[in-house]
Order: C-alpha cells, then structure tokens, then sequence
C-alpha cells in the first residue's frame, strides 16, 4: 500500500487539538503519513499521539494574515505533501497549503475558501452542528465517526521525570483546572473551588495559563489559610507537557468546560467536569470516568435553566439572584460527592 504523505492544519485551541486525534487515528490507520502544523502553545498535544510523525510548530501569532510568514513556510514544504487536512474553518489557515502546492486540499466550507480548498464540506449550522469529535472526524471522509474518543499516550517515564522536577511523586493530589479562555461564564466560581479544596483530605495541584495564575492564587489563598501548603499553584509555571503528565498522574480532576477537561478525558482520569454556559451535548469530556455537573439536566433544580445554553462570554442577565445562577448554584459539595 503506497503511503500518503499527509500535513494537517491544526486548530488553536487545546480542546480542540484533542477532540481532532479520532480523526488522526483514522488517517494513519489507512496508510497516511502524518505530519501536523501547530502552534507552539498546541504542538505537545500532537506529540502525545503516537499515529503522528511528526510536528512542525508554526510561527505565527494570534491574528493577522502574516501572509509574508505563510509564504516562507510554504516554501519550505514545497513537495512534501499529497493532501492537507485543514481543520480550521479561517481563511488564513487554508492558505499554507494552498501557497505550499499541496494537490489535495480539505477542509469545511468558511471565509471565502473555495478557491483555497479543492475537497470541500458543507458547514452545518450552528444549531445542528454535530459533536466536535465527530465534526472533525467526518474530514475523514468516512461515515461512521460517532463513537470515536480522542486518547492520548504519555510515556511513564516522562510523567515520572515531571512529578521529580515538581517534588510531587510518591504524592497523591487533585487536580484542579479552574480557568476557561473562553469567558467567565465558563469559570465555577473561585469561592466554591476554595471551599472545596479546603474540603479535601488530597492535596491539591492548580492548573492553568500565566492568564490565570491570579485567579488560581485566589483559590490556593484561602484554601493554605488553615493548612499551609495543601494547594499547590503552578497556573503559568509549567509547560503544557508538564501539566499533560500531572493531569496524567492525578487521582482525580475538577475543571470547567476547557481544553484541559478533554485532555483528562483522553488520559482516562477520573474527572468532575462543570458546564455553565456551554452544553456538554456539543463538547462533553469523552469518558468512562467523567461526572458533568450541568444544571440545565437536572430535574430537580428549580426553577428551570431556561436560559442555558447561552454559549456567552459573560452572563447576559442583570446582576440578582439569576445572574450566573448555572454556576453559582453548583456546590462545593455537591461536587465533592463524586472525588
């Protein structure tokens, strides 16, 4: 079987970056070379995928053509490839490929890329979009991409290494990941995280972005207050490896819908995922272990969260006891029932 050499265009988002290895698997499973172009703060995410060759780490920056920059790359990979996957929907993402001379070009239907991709599918609309993985997936071309789940595959002896560096091995702790890029309409509040770190008998490890490293010591703040030491704040302290082995090691994870909640799912950690604004049936954490707390599903809270999902940045209603109210009411213990 001849093979396929194959570069993929990779999403900016973590989550997403985990929620497209279904896809990957499917490709390198059929005798596809694959080669991934991601930016530098996704790029460990793809290291972590066996099916993948290898990664080039794009110097690109958060928006912006940077057409001059496309162009030089392009030029580099002048040859290489059969077929690009172009899993992001801008226009600035099919470019590459296209200024690279790549035959082959798929992708999704979005700014203005009909000229940019030779293979293309139909956007679905918002309201019908189906789940990211399977959204994703369907680039395959195949037809049956519902049941796949992304994993993800760190060797033992790098997450061994990690836990030494950052004096935690032979330490049973909690993970907790209380940011979310998105908005804060996405973020449990701090309070109940503190209280329910200051609730449990296993230290505590807090991850996150340099963005929520504020945030985190907010949490850490309250909960060392009786035990000095019990939280541990290493929000823009480590790298994305080092927080994938730690997520890896833990015994149990408490996140928001984030990028970090899939990569607990893809390691197969015991996870508490907690949804506001979002909905799980679109982006839920794919696995056996995971307990989603979504307000929106509960019979018996009243009244009923009828304005959920909202999918806003920020809670649109005014501030009162309805304001926030998908998160708010969330509890510390009800979230400790499941760790």
């Amino acid at each position: 079987m001849a093979i396929t050499n194959s570069l993929v265009v990779a999403p900016q988002w973590i989550g997403d970056a985990v929620m497209t290895e279904p896809l990957l698997r499917r490709l390198q499973a059929r005798g596809e070379r694959l080669t991934v172009g991601a930016l530098p703060w996704v790029a460990p995410v793809y290291r972590a995928m066996p099916q993948v060759a290898e990664v080039i780490e794009f110097p690109f920056a958060h928006g912006g053509l940077q057409f001059k920059a496309r162009r030089a790359l392009a030029a580099q990979l002048q040859g290489r490839f059969d077929t690009a996957y172009v899993l992001p929907n801008s226009l600035k993402s099919a470019l590459l490929p296209l200024l690279a001379g790549i035959p082959k070009r798929v992708g999704y239907l979005g700014e203005a890329r009909i000229g940019l991709l030779t293979h293309r599918l139909k956007n679905p609309p918002k309201d019908r979009r189906p789940p990211m993985v399977a959204f994703y997936s369907a680039l395959s071309g195949d037809t049956d991409v519902l049941s796949d789940r992304p994993q993800l595959q760190l060797p033992a002896e790098r997450i061994a290494a990690t836990l030494q560096i950052l004096g935690l091995d032979g330490i049973a702790y909690t993970v907790f990941a209380p940011g979310a890029e998105f908005g804060p309409a996405k973020r449990w509040p701090t309070a109940h995280y503190a209280e329910l770190a200051q609730r449990l008998e296993r230290r505590v490890v807090l991850l996150g972005s340099g963005k929520e490293a504020a945030l985190c010591e907010e949490i850490a703040a309250v909960a060392n207050v009786e035990r000095a030491g019990h939280c541990l704040n290493l929000a823009g302290k480590t790298s994305l490896d080092q927080a994938l082995c730690l997520i890896a090691a833990a015994a149990n994870m408490v996140s928001n819908d984030s990028g970090l909640m899939h990569v607990a799912a893809s390691l197969g950690v015991a996870q508490v995922a907690i949804f506001g604004s979002s909905s799980p049936l679109h982006t839920p954490p794919l696995n056996d272990k995971a307990q989603v707390l979504w307000l929106k599903n509960d019979d018996r809270y009243q009244p009923p969260l009828d304005c959920a999902p909202c999918f806003e940045r920020a809670c649109p209603l005014p501030a009162g006891p309805l304001h926030l109210r998908c998160l708010n009411d969330i509890t510390a213990a009800r979230v400790l029932m499941y760790l």
